[in-house]
């Protein structure tokens, strides 16, 4: 069993190049895997890496 690389929004963010207010902004629409840890939102890094690879899907 493979355990998921969950990091904290900053981390995210420097890793990514994506803003902190942007990334949670995605949490907040449920569009990348997340968890919240108190008032810490833990993301899914491969999951991130997963979406930003795939992009949005429009709805047709």
């Amino acid at each position: 069993m493979v355990c998921p690389t969950m990091v904290t929004l900053n981390e995210a963010s420097a890793q990514s190049g994506l803003s902190y207010d942007y990334l949670r902004k995605l949490c907040l629409q449920k569009k990348i895997v997340y968890v919240r840890a108190g008032c810490k939102y833990l993301v899914n890094l491969e999951k991130l890496v997963e979406y930003l690879n795939r992009g949005e899907k429009e709805d047709t």
